[in-house]
């Protein structure tokens, strides 16, 4: 209930659409109804061969409700369906704007699959919120009692009758299948999932699947997937078709009632045979009001559980507002690290213990140790990608968990391991790093990770399709070298590259980092020489620290692993 409040309190922003869909959509409820009541009393009268003025005055009653539903219907559906598709619209920014900040460790909780069913499958399904949940039992309400008290004028028997149709088809009936209904809508998401993930994981997969020759398993596996998810779809259908048959024959039974009360007062002298065409021309109308009810309780838990799996993404600790979180200045910063332990979600084993440590600004430091030692966990916390579970991270001084994440990305030069490339050219590419940057200053970059063969209008494939793993690394940088920031973090910006490239890279981007704060993450040691400390890990903890000279002297692990690397080579 608490994820939907969320989507009535969007709704609600267009409530001029909304209040403009209920009145109009009352109007014609009651058009409708009036129109065969008139009808049936126009019949009745017209066999009893009254004046020419009287049937005149009725037919033109008639044609006016006609009108009068017709213009009303369709202004109804036009301005529900305006409300309808802007409230989309917002619900679909809002949900943008919660998940953005989220976005760079927002797949360490989510398969992409899973993740792409909820942010296209579950928002298009609140679509229905307002059309089939929130809209037609305040029509349905609104016109129902109106006719009911309209009918008690002239049978107060009748109008109870039609209080009784009220209570079945617009509560019991709907009230029966939501209990069977919260089932199914739970089978069909987590089915529709599935699905998501099985196509999104198979097409990724498509090239090794089919070195490895496992396409035909993994088609069998999405097959199966989609195969339940049909399945599901079609109890659904069949349980939705089944409410709203259950509602027309509830409905078909009071009307039933209706004609046969009607001909038992006739009988008794109680009620004028000139009135029973026009109740049972009502009842029979009303109804049609009541039928989209039978839908109710379907749409009501799909659109629950929707905004649930919505939201569940998005939820976040509200115990720091975003508007106390203090922006870091755009100088040179100093790093601390004090006793942080961090573990990701749902994993036992710690990836960093107790790790502390303090950079000067405007120092160089190397971070090595074997794979899995939680290298590049440090550089992801001091992004504030992740908060550590235990511990403290300043960067001047000023504590990240008080720090605004985005005056920390606004300083940082950041190279990772994986480094995401946008279908375009190389300039979209090297663009990001700021709009405002000449072509002769991205040739400049270019050409200082030694890709000037590029050209600036080259094409780049989605994901960098076409560049080998050393030139997607030297754009990277590129990018890195363009933005200007202050402290960089690069996590094995070269590990693509031959021997020679490296060596250049490297040099060129102490150039340029000669004043900034730089930590550099590498299973290489080549150029170790030139850092100011090196912090040497293993197994989550920080087991050596010092400059390259002291390391080397002490004969310790980064002793050995340099001897290694040397007797390798």
């Amino acid at each position: 209930m608490k994820d939907l409040a969320i989507v009535t309190k969007l709704m609600m922003s267009e409530k001029r659409d909304i209040l403009i869909s209920i009145l109009v959509g009352f109007i014609a409820g009651i058009a409708g109804v009036g129109l065969f009541a008139a009808s049936g009393y126009l019949i009745s009268k017209a066999a009893l061969a009254p004046p020419l003025y009287a049937l005149i005055v009725l037919t033109s009653t008639v044609k006016l409700l006609g009108f009068t539903r017709a213009l009303t219907r369709y202004a109804e559906r036009y301005f529900s369906h305006r409300a309808t598709f802007t409230i989309l619209s917002n619900l679909r920014v809002s949900f943008f704007e919660k998940i953005e900040p989220l976005a760079p460790g927002i797949f360490q909780k989510y398969r992409s699959g899973d993740l792409l069913a909820r942010i296209v499958g579950d928002i298009e399904s609140l679509q229905n919120f307002f059309l089939r949940v929130f809209y037609p039992p305040i029509v349905l309400a609104l016109v129902f009692l109106s006719t009911i008290f309209f009918t008690a004028f002239f049978s107060l028997y009748a109008a109870l009758v039609l209080f009784l149709g009220l209570i079945l088809t617009g509560f019991v009936v709907p009230a029966i299948f939501a209990i069977k209904q919260r089932k199914i809508d739970q089978d069909v998401r987590e089915n529709r999932s599935d699905l998501s993930t099985e196509v999104t994981e198979y097409l990724y997969g498509f090239r090794d699947l089919k070195i490895y020759q496992q396409l035909d398993t993994r088609e069998s596996q999405l097959l199966s997937a989609s195969d339940k998810y049909i399945q599901e779809q079609e109890i659904e259908g069949i349980n939705k078709l089944f409410s709203q048959s259950l509602n027309t024959l509830v409905s078909h039974v009071i009307t039933a009632i209706v004609l046969g009360l009607g001909v038992y007062l006739i009988a008794n002298g109680s009620l004028e045979g000139l009135l029973l065409a026009m109740l049972v021309m009502i009842s029979i109308t009303v109804f049609e009001d009541a039928s989209p009810m039978a839908a109710f309780p379907i749409y009501y838990h799909d659109n629950q559980r929707a905004a649930r799996r919505l939201f569940q993404v998005v939820k976040q600790d509200t115990n720091t507002k975003k508007e106390n979180l203090a922006s870091l200045p755009e100088t040179v910063p100093s790093v601390c690290m004090d006793e942080v332990t961090f573990s990701f979600e749902d994993q036992g084993r710690p990836t960093l213990r107790n790790v502390s440590f303090e950079l000067k600004k405007g120092s160089k430091t190397a971070i090595v140790g074997p794979s899995g030692s939680g290298k590049s966990t440090i550089l992801q916390l001091l992004l504030k990608l992740y908060e550590p579970s235990r511990g403290d991270i300043k960067l001047n001084d000023v504590p990240l968990a008080t720090s605004n994440k985005e005056s920390i990305w606004n300083i940082a030069n950041v190279v990772l391991q994986d480094n995401h490339f946008f279908f375009g050219t190389i300039k979209d590419n090297l663009l990001l790093a700021g709009d405002d940057l000449t072509d002769e200053q991205l040739n400049e970059a270019l050409q200082k990770v030694m890709l000037d063969r590029f050209s600036l209008s080259d094409n780049v494939l989605e994901k960098g399709a076409n560049l080998s793993g050393g030139e997607k690394q030297r754009l990277a940088i590129a990018r890195a070298l363009l933005k200007k920031g202050k402290l960089w973090l690069l996590d094995e910006p070269t590990s693509s590259v031959d021997a020679l490239t490296e060596k250049n890279v490297h040099e060129r981007i102490l150039e340029e980092a000669e004043n900034d704060t730089l930590i550099l993450v590498s299973h290489r040691l080549a150029g170790m020489e030139k850092m100011d400390q090196i912090l040497v890990m293993d197994q989550g903890q920080l087991i050596e620290s010092g400059s390259y000279q002291e390391l080397m002297n002490k004969k310790g692990y980064f002793y050995e692993m340099k001897e290694i690397e040397r007797n390798l080579l």
